[in-house]
């Protein structure tokens, strides 16, 4: 495995072995925002360079060295009548969440469980230990009442099929923006007409790059758009194809015409 330390300018020095994923689907930077200092597939070598680097750059330098924190297959919680405690300090508690989405454990007052609506619940709620500065932890009770008052949770998005992986990191960034709490099916559909105008404009200009920004534009566009709509865009897929691939037909002046029913 190889590991990174990436530096957002201004911002801070981090270490990670997938930079998609936890620097720009977790945090919001694209690949012209930030830059590699070092890779390496030593632990040991990556975890004490990025300590002197965030020293020599001038940025917090973090208390424990990343291959302490190195996310295992499952966070090693410890759970009370009361609390739930992370094996991590704040700030880097919202990477190990974020690599342990799924994740779920039972308390008295109910079960609880790791989604990107609920690491926003934690990270405003979370505190250090006051036993273990390296700790932190939140409080039962509470988390069980933030699904209480949150319709969302009591309606699942319904898709029949597996999702994919992009389409899941492209609905992680949409609701770590606020955009499914915020927007809504008409916002969406007026961005998609902004879209489509710019993959004809491009497309009368012979412009490629753009044709390929704009049809990705689109797709993220629609993959939003069925959420706020109680259904994956992988299940709006299917559910076409599955049409489609029983058709019959020829094609007409550049286009394919269905035969009558």
């Amino acid at each position: 495995m190889t590991y990174y330390i990436y530096h957002i300018p201004g911002k801070k020095i981090g270490v990670t072995c997938d930079l998609n994923n936890r620097v720009t689907v977790q945090q919001g930077y694209d690949s012209s925002e930030y830059d590699v200092l070092e890779s390496s597939e030593d632990i040991d070598y990556i975890s004490s360079k990025e300590i002197e680097l965030q020293r020599e750059y001038g940025y917090k330098v973090d208390m424990v060295p990343y291959k302490n924190l190195k996310p295992k297959t499952k966070m090693n919680i410890n759970i009370t009548e009361q609390t739930t405690t992370f094996p991590c300090p704040v700030d880097k508690l919202k990477g190990q969440l974020f690599d342990n989405i799924g994740m779920n454990w039972q308390t008295e007052h109910g079960k609880l469980d790791i989604t990107p609506k609920t690491i926003d619940w934690i990270m405003k709620n979370v505190k250090t230990s006051m036993f273990n500065t390296n700790r932190s932890y939140v409080y039962n009770k509470a988390f069980a009442r933030f699904y209480d008052n949150n319709d969302v949770f009591a309606k699942p998005i319904k898709c029949s099929k597996k999702p994919l992986k992009m389409f899941e990191n492209i609905r992680q960034w949409a609701d770590e923006r606020g955009l499914y709490d915020k927007g809504d099916v008409k916002t969406q559909l007026i961005k998609l007409q902004e879209e489509m105008g710019e993959l004809a404009k491009a497309t009368l200009e012979n412009d490629h790059v753009e044709v390929v920004d704009a049809i990705g534009d689109m797709v993220v566009v629609l993959t939003n758009l069925a959420h706020l709509n109680n259904v994956n865009i992988e299940t709006c897929i299917a559910s076409a194809y599955n049409v489609i691939s029983k058709r019959t037909g020829k094609m007409v002046n550049g286009t394919f015409v269905k035969d009558a029913d």
